[in-house]
């Protein structure tokens, strides 16, 4: 598969594809090219012939579906939603600079991206399906094989009925106005606002409802927050991750850039999942010892992230410059990394922070 992306993307891993944009590239763009957009996989990407895929929607429903793209498309009504996507493994380099975590991709700061993706509503197929009062659970299931589980098998997961049924879950066919790239899940994926990134699951090929989370290894071993004191979890063990975590970043100016005296913009990006918003952002300039609210960019909606920037004068030296974003709850992200650290290296979102040195 050809993969059109950025020639400068981060490569952690060439096959399967996993690999971000440097984080300049997210600075004042509030919907992410699509050459510019992560990619997150765990097993060789999937080539599906739009004319011969079929979507299966079985389960805890009264009638039993199979549909074909255009019957997805002409059946069910449109929506249109603008959604960040955010990797479970955003940010964790700097888990890693408190301690090492083997086999997990080095991910910086940039494994987060938004887009405009337009689908049909999850729920009108769910109740087209004829979705049962006993179904607590909506299973994904995709064609692409994730040889870290062992044995090897289809990526998969699920999301409450509740999140499923909200207006917002999609299955996409298009992403930023343009038919949906083989990358990026074509022919449809799903999309999970709010959630991370991966139960947004692409290649989709089958839903269940039932009345239990997936038993997919990406459901019940892979992405689950585990105590720091356990390295060898068994399945189940640890909480499944759901909503994303109030997080932020600092995308302009890159850690030791060595900038001249004058007027200094820093910009970056907040996102908090679930039902939340960001609702202010700091930054400090003397690593945290004194804040200053920066602006933030126009909402472009409830499942989107906020751009924000400010500008300051710096005198001739090194600074450390520090944000820090709040969300509707009046939550603040918490200080330190190291209180974070956790054996799969999730969810790392302490306040970031850059150095940059200021010449005369």
């Amino acid at each position: 598969m050809t993969i059109t992306k950025r020639a400068d993307m981060v490569v952690h891993e060439q096959e399967p594809y996993n690999a971000e944009p440097p984080r300049g590239a997210l600075a004042g763009e509030a919907i992410t090219p699509i050459e510019s957009f992560y990619g997150r996989n765990h097993g060789r990407m999937p080539t599906t012939d739009p004319d011969t895929w079929r979507l299966v929607v079985d389960g805890l429903v009264d009638r039993a579906l199979t549909l074909s793209l255009e019957e997805l498309q002409t059946r069910f009504e449109a929506h249109e939603v603008v959604a960040t996507l955010q990797c479970a493994g955003n940010r964790r380099a700097g888990l890693l600079a408190v301690r090492d975590i083997p086999g997990q991709h080095p991910w910086g700061p940039a494994a987060t991206s938004t887009a405009r993706w337009r689908g049909a509503r999850l729920a009108d197929v769910l109740a087209a399906a004829g979705l049962r009062s006993d179904a607590s659970e909506i299973a994904f299931l995709a064609p692409d094989v994730a040889p870290e589980a062992q044995p090897p098998a289809p990526y998969g997961g699920s999301i409450s009925t509740d999140k499923a049924v909200s207006g917002e879950v999609l299955l996409a066919w298009q992403m930023n106005g343009q038919p949906l790239p083989d990358a990026h899940g074509a022919p449809v994926r799903v999309v999970v606002p709010g959630w991370i990134g991966a139960r947004s699951v692409k290649w989709i090929e089958r839903i269940t409802a039932q009345d239990h989370p997936s038993d997919n290894f990406f459901q019940q071993s892979a992405y689950r927050l585990l105590p720091p004191e356990n390295d060898d979890p068994a399945p189940g063990d640890g909480v499944a991750l759901t909503a994303v975590a109030l997080n932020s970043e600092i995308l302009r100016p890159d850690d030791q850039a060595v900038l001249p005296a004058g007027p200094v913009e820093i910009s970056g990006y907040a996102y908090a999942g679930g039902d939340r918003d960001v609702v202010r952002v700091d930054v400090s300039v003397d690593g945290g010892r004194s804040w200053a609210q920066a602006d933030l960019d126009r909402r472009l909606g409830r499942w989107a992230w906020r751009l924000w920037h400010t500008t300051v004068t710096l005198p001739a030296g090194q600074h450390q410059i520090v944000a820090r974003a709040w969300d509707s709850t009046a939550a603040l992200q918490p200080e330190h990394a190291a209180s974070l650290w956790n054996p799969k290296g999730y969810i790392n979102n302490a306040w970031p922070s850059i150095t940059v040195s200021i010449h005369p």
